[in-house]
Parts: C-alpha cells; sequence; structure tokens
C-alpha cells in the first residue's frame, strides 16, 4: 500500500480547500460573538431597509445637505434689502459746549447807534465788541434709536457667482448622500450574501466531515477484520485528514458566525446582535446588457460624475465672483431716527432730534494692487482643473464598467464550469464510496474524491458569489436608477 497519494494529493487538495475558505467574507464587525447574542433572521430587502434607517454615515451626509442648503440660503439672502434697528444710551463727562469767539466790526457809511456806559451816560459809537460767549449744545446725556437700511442694486455679478457656488456645493452633498446610500446597499448586499456563502461552506464542511468519519469507520473496520486491501496506515492517513478536516469545520463556524456579525453592524445593530439571512442559496442571474449602452448611461447616473459636473458649475460662479472686482457698486441707503436729550437749544432742538435720511451710494475700483486680477487667474485655472479631472473621470468610469463586465463574463463561465465540476464531483464520490465498500478502490481514492466534491463545491459556491458581488459593485459604480431603468 503506497502511501504517496496520501500525503500528496490528498493534502493539496485540502490545503486548497482551506486557502479557498480561509476569507469567504469581507468583515467589518466590530466586537466579539462572546456574550449573550441577539439573533435576528432577515431577507436582503428587510437587511438593506434596517441599514438604511440605522447607519450612522446616512445621518452625517444629510447634516452634509443641510450644512450646504444653509449656506445656499445665505448667498440668497444678498439679494434682499439689509434693514437693522440700533439702539443706544450715551453718558458725557459734561456737557458738550461751543465756544464763540469775540469779534469787533464797525458800521458801515459813518453810521453810528447810541450805547449806554454806566457812569458815563449815553454815547454815539460807530464799532461794537461782541465778547467771547460759551454756548452750551445739549445735554451730556441722551438716548438715540435708529431704522436703518441698504439694498445693493449693482455688484457686477458677485451675489450671482456667490448663488453658483453654494448650488453647486448643494448638489456635491446631494450626490455625496447618494453615494453614501449607494454604498451602504452594496455593504449589505455583498455581506448578506457572504453570510450566506460561510452558511454554505460550513455545510460542506460538516458533510464531509460527516462523511470522510463514515469512511474512517468503515476503514478501521476493513483493516482489524484483516481482510488483506486496507492496512493500518491507511486507517491512520485517513484519520490525519479527518481531524484536519474537524479543525478546518471549526473555522467554518467561526467564518459563518463573524459573517453573520458583521452584516449586523453593516446595518447599525448592536455588537451582539447578529442576522442569518432568510436565503439558503445564492441565486443567478446572467448579466445581459451591452457595455456601450451601460457606459453611456452611467455618465447620466453615477454620483462622482454628477459631482464633478456640480463642481464645475461652483467653479464658474467663483470665476464670476472673482470678475466683479472690476466692476463698480450700487446701493441705495436709508436711515429712520430719533433722539431724546433734555436740552432744548443748542443741537438739541426739535428739528435734530428726529428725522430721515434717503442717500445712493457708489463704489469704483480703481488699483488694488492687482489682487482681483490674481483672484480671476486663479479661479479660471480651478475651472479649468476641474474640466480636466472630468476627462480623467470620464476614462476612468468607462474603465471600471469595462472590468466589471469583462468579470461578469469570466464569473458566468466560471460558474458553468464549477457547477459541471461539483456535479461530476458528486457523481465521482458516490462511485468510489459504493466501491470501496466492496473492496474496489483503495482508501486514497475515497478520501480524494470526498475532498474534491468539497473543494468543486465551495468553488462553485464562490463563483456564485463573486458573480453577486460584481453585480453589486456594476450598481454602485453606475447607481441604481440606471439598473432599474434598464430592468424596466
Amino acid at each position: 500500500m503506497k502511501v504517496r497519494p496520501l500525503l500528496f494529493p490528498a493534502m493539496a487538495i485540502l490545503f486548497c480547500l482551506f486557502v479557498l475558505i480561509a476569507s469567504p467574507v469581507p468583515a467589518a464587525a466590530t466586537g466579539s460573538p462572546d456574550g449573550e447574542m441577539v439573533v435576528h433572521t432577515a431577507d436582503l430587502e428587510t437587511c438593506i431597509e434596517t441599514a438604511l434607517e440605522n447607519n450612522r454615515r446616512r445621518p452625517a451626509s444629510r447634516y452634509a445637505v443641510e450644512i450646504a442648503e444653509a449656506q445656499h440660503r445665505q448667498a440668497l439672502a444678498g439679494y434682499w434689502p439689509q434693514v437693522s434697528l440700533q439702539g443706544g444710551y450715551q453718558l458725557l463727562d459734561q456737557d458738550p459746549n461751543y465756544i464763540f469767539p469775540a469779534y469787533n466790526f464797525t458800521l458801515p457809511m459813518g453810521g453810528s447807534i447810541p450805547i449806554t456806559i454806566p457812569g458815563v451816560g449815553t454815547v454815539p459809537t460807530n464799532a461794537i465788541t461782541i465778547p467771547e460767549q460759551d454756548i452750551k449744545l445739549m445735554d451730556r446725556e441722551s438716548f438715540r434709536a435708529s431704522v436703518q437700511g441698504s439694498w445693493l442694486l449693482y455688484d457686477g455679478g458677485m451675489r450671482k457667482g456667490l448663488r453658483e457656488q453654494a448650488e453647486g456645493l448643494v448638489d456635491i452633498m446631494q450626490q455625496e448622500a447618494r453615494r453614501t446610500d449607494l454604498e451602504i446597499m452594496d455593504s449589505v448586499k455583498r455581506l448578506y450574501f457572504g453570510a450566506v456563502l460561510a452558511t454554505q461552506l460550513h455545510q460542506v464542511g460538516k458533510d464531509t466531515l460527516a462523511r470522510m468519519e463514515a469512511t474512517l469507520n468503515l476503514t478501521e473496520t476493513m483493516y482489524k477484520e484483516g481482510s488483506g486491501t486496507v492496512k493500518k496506515t491507511d486507517w491512520l492517513g485517513n484519520k490525519v485528514m479527518v481531524e484536519s478536516l474537524r479543525s478546518m469545520v471549526a473555522s467554518l463556524e467561526k467564518n459563518e458566525l463573524m459573517a453573520q456579525a458583521a452584516l449586523a453592524n453593516t446595518m447599525g445593530l448592536p455588537w451582539h446582535a447578529s442576522v442569518q439571512p432568510v436565503d439558503r442559496e445564492m441565486p443567478f442571474t446572467p448579466f445581459a446588457e451591452q457595455l456601450d449602452g451601460l457606459v453611456g448611461t452611467a455618465y447620466r447616473f453615477n454620483p462622482d460624475w454628477a459631482k464633478i459636473e456640480a463642481g464645475i458649475r461652483a467653479a464658474e460662479g467663483s470665476l464670476r465672483t472673482a470678475k466683479s472686482g472690476h466692476l463698480p457698486r450700487l446701493a441705495v441707503t436709508g436711515e429712520l431716527f430719533k433722539w431724546w436729550n433734555d436740552y432744548d437749544a443748542g443741537m438739541a432742538t426739535d428739528r435734530n432730534k428726529e428725522g430721515w435720511s434717503v442717500g445712493v451710494g457708489v463704489e469704483i475700483p480703481i488699483f488694488s494692487g492687482f489682487l482681483t486680477q490674481s483672484r480671476v487667474a486663479e479661479a479660471r485655472a480651478r475651472v479649468a482643473k476641474v474640466k480636466e479631472e472630468q476627462f480623467l473621470l470620464q476614462e476612468g468610469i468607462g474603465l471600471q464598467l469595462r472590468d466589471i463586465f469583462l468579470s461578469l463574463g469570466a464569473a458566468e463561465q466560471s460558474h458553468q464550469a464549477t457547477l459541471d465540476a461539483m456535479g461530476a464531483a458528486v457523481e465521482n464520490r458516490d462511485l468510489n464510496t459504493r466501491a470501496y465498500q466492496h473492496a474496489l478502490v483503495e482508501t486514497e481514492d475515497v478520501i480524494q474524491s470526498q475532498l474534491m466534491e468539497a473543494l468543486m463545491s465551495a468553488q462553485h459556491y464562490r463563483a456564485r458569489y463573486d458573480h453577486i458581488a460584481l453585480q453589486s459593485r456594476m450598481n454602485l459604480v453606475v447607481g441604481s436608477e440606471v439598473l432599474k431603468k434598464l430592468e424596466e
């Protein structure tokens, strides 16, 4: 009896099986499966709806949209008149005054007027001297209230440019929120069917282990009966495979539990929760769309494409705002005021204590040290940069879709090939098991056929998962609206 088949082909198959199932699911869970676990059962649609409700990334993206919308309303505020109410109280250290200086003047044409001088009497004179006078202007304590308004009539396009920037930012944030939703849906779909795959692989491992344990028992019986066709070395080699597979099944069970925990984590559930998929098998739907039409339609729905178009509009608005620095600005101003002061003379007259004013102001830029020119040059370069990035994105989207499209074709071929191989492996294992019971085949043939069936089954299930993951990635790149339109 040769041991080569047990040490090399069977071990090689077992190693390939271990590599295949070592990381079947993209896990993103945190925490540990220890402790009291809460297990939920849900289908794919329920998982997606729950994730969209509970995932913390979604509220963050919605707040980003609200911030952008608030900034847009700030930009629109510039089109409205600006009105403010002002009030104040003022207390001076002393009453303000005005010194009227002394003044001498002479009557013209030799005229004279009588002046009475104490002790002298009345004498005529043609020269008059007015002494210096201290005049109080108002009381040192006063109150003032006013309503002031201004309305910018012409700004050279500044407000329009700011509005375009704000609208572009709103569109960008909306596309970011849409991409977040698409990424959540993609993650949930991949993790959902990843959990299905982990369950199927675990079941394959348990079924294979059960068959190999039965074969081990049969081998032990045959070698102890001394039939001569089966030796103890066959039984020992078979036992090595069984125990190795038992360890692998334990890893498969851990992978299944962590896949369910990862799905629950993506859905926003607590760390100790797990979600078991309702589906026990992965569906397979061939993708029959044409690449050219898919790429052309993707340019209308891809979030990144919409983001860069909004970025171009925002950059052009920034350019418009920068150019407005060369043009004049025209505004209308007005004021309605009321002043309270206990003094009734000087400046504190009834005419001065209340009133209104209206004015028109013009600001014409003449020279700013080439500041405006530099701002315009910067804005133009920014527009050109975003447009070049658009060309790069255009090629990138086409290349991504081409890669996914070709990968889908290869996955469909792999699906059919592994399906045929799995069917042949099942039949081969069944024939070898029956023949081994009648001592018609060697022990290594039975072991290899059982491991080969497990390997082909794992490859087929993995091919199905890869096909679903590629379709989910297609949905992420193109956008869910495109796939809905294609289905219609």
